[in-house]
């Protein structure tokens, strides 16, 4: 009988553990208060005492109320445990400082004994919470950081192998080009080359070669003399002049205008240039670093782009991964959107709302993710952000039984019309597409995330 006690005393004391925990990381009143039932029935039991009463108090407003008296508290931090005829009370610390205390009324004194035992207990159930949630915001704050200082989020292979490489090259002055579809952060690699390099004090400057005009990317380039075409009132400095000493970054490199091309290519040989309309030449100290989403070998082999310009960007080459080859990363960079722009709102997401961000295909990659969380949050209506929130094609990937019954009869709706249309175009995509008028791209991209390809084949 005697293991026997000491068994079920073991399991009581776990028991106490875990209720202490319980309630010292409760956030709501009704969670406390159902916690604090629980945990003083368990309490009367362990103790062994059937007359008198037992509660917990967690803060000193807390025990004032429960005994009428603000002067136990003060009696608990300066000296100690409380020892009356009618009421003791015993401190439970929690890393050296008073976090709440335990209260008898009524009761014989060898159950205030054994409940300082059970203080003691409720002192490391304590502090072990405060420990956890301290990690845990050492964690949110480190990863905060990490994201500003880089910028870039994740922790798949594809990424760690990512930055692994832009340290290496970060510490020398070659010329990177960076590939990647659209969306995957090239220029958020070409910042973070920059602020690892010697050159993190000088300028950092970008440059679109597609959002300019041709007649004026020149201009942007290298600068211009006052006078050397029609509206050039003033002397105008360049983007080489802007990065001298720093980074020049050209994004979407492949869609330079031919005629610049030879231009570039003699600023990276030489790192010299003159400005339209001048005669001097000027040199730079900038490092290059490009990026595009095509191919530009073949660009070369087609003679759109020159191929000894392309050799000459092409010393050393970063991929960012699509969104598809690391989806471990999805949840991930969905949390940290969703505590970007969901902030002051304590937001979260359904597991149904999880299973469609996880089940997409994000052609658009982190651009589109990102946007895709802004949308939630600006819909959404209550804290728990739901399918229904999310942008119709991130919807339309939920597995089939994820969604209630609202939604399930849209997509199966939708799955309908989808098979109805492909019937009636006889299989042919474009004319069900027309039929539903869908643009084709968009009617390929809904078989496929509703799971139909089978169904539209036949």
């Amino acid at each position: 009988m005697a293991d026997a006690s000491q068994t079920q005393t073991v399991l009581n004391a776990s028991v106490l553990v875990f209720l202490f925990k319980a309630l010292a990381a409760a956030t709501t009143s009704a969670r406390r208060d159902k916690i604090g039932v629980q945990l003083i029935a368990l309490l009367r039991q362990f103790a062994g005492f059937d007359s008198g009463t037992v509660a917990v108090a967690r803060t000193e407003d807390d025990l004032a109320c429960q005994i009428g008296d603000p002067e136990v508290w003060r009696h608990l931090v300066d000296q100690g445990p409380l020892w009356t005829d009618s009421l003791t009370a015993i401190p439970i610390y929690a890393n050296g400082a008073l976090a709440g205390a335990l209260l008898l009324r009524g009761a014989r004194d060898t159950a205030a004994d054994m409940l300082s035992a059970v203080a003691s207990l409720a002192s490391v159930a304590i502090e072990s919470v405060r420990e956890l949630e301290r990690l845990r915001n050492d964690y949110v704050a480190l990863e905060q950081r990490v994201t500003v200082e880089a910028g870039i989020v994740g922790r798949s292979a594809a990424i760690v192998q990512l930055l692994g490489r832009i340290e290496k090259v970060a510490v020398r002055d070659t010329t990177v080009l960076i590939q990647g579809e659209s969306g995957t952060g090239k220029e958020l690699v070409a910042r973070l080359i920059h602020r690892a390099s010697a050159r993190r004090d000088g300028p950092f400057v970008a440059i679109n070669c597609a959002a300019i005009a041709e007649s004026l990317l020149e201009s942007e380039f290298f600068g211009h003399e006052r006078g050397a075409f029609t509206g050039a009132a003033s002397l105008k400095k360049g983007k080489l002049e802007a990065a001298d000493g720093g980074t020049l970054f050209l994004d979407e490199i492949g869609e330079l205008a031919v005629p610049l091309q030879a231009k570039l290519l003699r600023v990276l040989q030489e790192r010299e240039f003159e400005r339209v309309g001048a005669t001097r030449t000027m040199r730079v100290d900038i490092r290059v670093v490009a990026a595009t989403n095509r191919d530009l070998a073949q660009q070369a082999r087609d003679g759109s782009f020159r191929a000894d310009l392309c050799h000459r960007l092409n010393v050393v080459t970063l991929r960012t991964p699509p969104l598809r080859e690391r989806k471990e990363d999805i949840p991930v960079l969905a949390d940290h959107f969703l505590r970007r722009f969901g902030e002051r709102r304590g937001l979260e997401f359904s597991k149904e709302a999880v299973s469609c961000i996880e089940n997409y295909d994000w052609p658009g990659n982190v651009r589109e993710l990102e946007n895709a969380i802004e949308h939630a949050v600006v819909l959404g209506e209550g804290p728990v952000l739901l399918p229904s929130d999310l942008p119709d094609s991130v919807r339309d990937a939920a597995p089939a039984g994820q969604l209630g019954a609202f939604e399930s009869s849209v997509m199966d709706a939708k799955r309908a019309s989808i098979v109805r249309a492909y019937q009636q175009a006889s299989g042919d995509y474009k004319g069900a597409a027309a039929i539903l008028g869908l643009h084709p791209n968009y009617l390929l991209r809904l078989v496929r995330n509703l799971g139909l390809r089978g169904e539209v084949s036949r």
